[in-house]
């Protein structure tokens, strides 16, 4: 799905009338009819029956609710709608009637009596007052329609389906502002693509379920075609995942290598060993500080183990040649949750990268007649790195880190992290995390997954790739080790850097979602509990 601004949305809505064959009548006959299909599929509700009321502005939004009302009066729904500064002469407006519709003038309704009535009778309530293109304060009217309409929802018994287009009425669709009159939606269709503020509090809050209506624009609109950035959805992502052949091998799915750990943070392997297995990686090889392996073999029998030498419970210096000689099985490596920030730990990731004291693989060739044995060298090489957590801290104070690493890797920095690695304040990166996420991820080539809520996953391509997603669940301590451990067990079995970013930022949001379901609050969900719900979720994407 697509992401965009209200600017780019208007200049796609005008490009698709002069130039890609879609006038502005037909995108709204279209956007009447996506709506209305997504009316007919709801399911029942306690006061359920044929029945709709609408608010219905003097925009487009207002169209578009009058094309919905007359395809489902057509269908047999009685459907009234409640005109804002729209003439009842509108052929809209004529269309609903001659279907059979109801209409209500707001400037003839005193004191918002018909609009309280009407609204305690409705099975569906449908938002069609405001558009993407309005401003914050509402003028005083509109604010006061909104308000009425809500005191009247909430004396309902039963809870009316709430359905708004485009946006909740009185939500900013590019900043993501809320004026406090909005109604809360059950679901929002919006148009074409999901906009920017509909994916940032508060507005989010109010959206419900948000559903994309496909309008026709079609791959002839230049602006269209030239949108960056995307939001990741249950079908983008079952796309991605690697098949599992019946006559695979653990070898099949490869083998994810993850160095992590050190005394005071003995969980972070264990958490992102676990979900490497969790997400289907063959093997899982935990390279740590020798003196964690007693307390993580029992905890944890699947993996295989290497022990790194330490110092004084981190990682040392000179682990990077213990690790170095065990890279020939590895098909992606994961660096740094757990690791602490001393010195010798961020020597270690310097001496990866810079391969210092790698020796050289010899293998003997042996010749019959007593001739010679000589020996061939095989050169060592890095496979594709994912950088977590501390590592993250310790690779920046690296000169020119993201020159050393050989190809695109998967940085997964929080904020606190990003600001770190950039210079940045936590607040400026907060308040333009696409733009951020988007600028680093090309200038240092590699791709950056910039967590919190609605995670950003941007390449190096300038594309972003946003997960739909805010729940208190994922604030846990250990949760971004168990995104990182999914990512390097994706990478592992063969998915690109940015192809293992968002299915695993996708697969992680949605366990923690469900682990907060099923345990019955988000408070209690612990970042072992959402690998524990991994399996869940991709149950439902095979």
């Amino acid at each position: 799905m697509k992401y965009i601004s209200v600017k780019e949305m208007q200049n796609i809505d005008a490009q698709t009338d002069a130039v890609g064959g879609v006038s502005f009548a037909q995108l709204m006959e279209n956007a009447g009819r996506g709506i209305a299909d997504i009316i007919l599929e709801l399911p029942e509700s306690a006061g359920s029956g044929n029945d709709i009321f609408a608010l219905v502005g003097p925009g487009n939004n207002g169209g578009d609710a009058l094309v919905t009302l007359n395809l489902l009066a057509v269908e047999g729904w009685d459907v009234i709608a409640y005109l804002f500064k729209r003439k009842a002469g509108d052929p809209l407006v004529a269309r609903v009637q001659k279907a059979g519709g109801k209409i209500l003038l707001a400037e003839e309704d005193e004191n918002f009596e018909g609009l309280r009535a009407f609204t305690a009778k409705t099975s569906v309530f449908l938002d069609g007052l405001l558009g993407t293109g309005i401003k914050l304060p509402l003028r005083e009217n509109v604010a006061d329609l909104l308000a009425a309409a809500s005191d009247a929802l909430e004396m309902i018994e039963w809870e009316p389906y709430i359905v708004a287009i485009d946006c909740p009425s009185g939500v900013h669709s590019d900043t993501g502002e809320v004026a406090p009159e909005a109604i809360p939606a059950d679901i929002t269709a919006t148009m074409a693509a999901i906009k920017f503020g509909l994916l940032k509090l508060p507005a989010f809050e109010l959206c419900g379920d948000i559903a994309v209506v496909d309008i026709g624009v079609t791959d002839n609109v230049p602006d269209w075609v030239s949108v960056k950035n995307f939001v990741v959805d249950e079908y983008y992502v079952s796309a991605l995942l690697p098949d599992r052949p019946l006559d695979a091998h653990k070898g099949t799915f490869g083998t994810a290598l993850i160095a992590a750990g050190s005394i005071n943070y003995t969980g972070a392997a264990l958490l992102a060993g676990r979900s490497a297995y969790r997400v289907g990686a063959g093997l899982v090889t935990l390279a740590i500080p020798s003196l964690l392996h007693s307390a993580l073999a029992g905890e944890f029998v699947e993996p295989t183990w290497v022990l790194l030498p330490h110092k004084m419970g981190v990682i040392s210096a000179d682990a990077s040649a213990v690790l170095l000689e065990n890279l020939e099985r590895a098909s992606a490596l994961l660096v740094g949750p757990g690791f602490g920030m001393e010195e010798t730990t961020r020597e270690f990731i310097e001496n990866l990268l810079k391969m210092k004291n790698a020796m050289k693989k010899k293998g003997g060739i042996g010749f019959v007649h007593g001739e010679e044995k000589k020996e061939e060298e095989k050169e060592r090489k890095l496979p594709p790195l994912v950088f977590d957590a501390d590592g993250l801290k310790l690779l920046a104070q690296i000169e020119k880190w993201y020159e050393l690493i050989p190809e695109t890797a998967v940085l997964t920095p929080h904020p606190g992290e990003m600001a770190e690695m950039t210079g940045i304040s936590v607040e400026d990166i907060q308040s333009n995390r696409l733009e951020i996420a988007r600028e680093y991820a090309q200038k240092w080539n590699h791709v950056v997954v910039l967590k919190g809520a609605f995670t950003v996953i941007a390449a190096s391509n300038g594309e972003t790739f946003t997960i739909p997603v805010a729940s208190p669940a994922l604030a846990r301590a250990g949760s971004g080790d168990v995104l990182a451990g999914l990512i390097v067990g994706l990478r592992a079995q063969g998915l690109s850097a940015v192809e293992s970013a968002l299915v695993g930022s996708w697969v992680h949001a949605q366990a923690g979602i469900t682990a907060g379901e099923m345990i019955g609050s988000d408070a209690s969900v612990l970042a072992s509990d959402i690998v524990d719900f991994v399996p869940n979720i991709l149950a439902d994407l095979f």
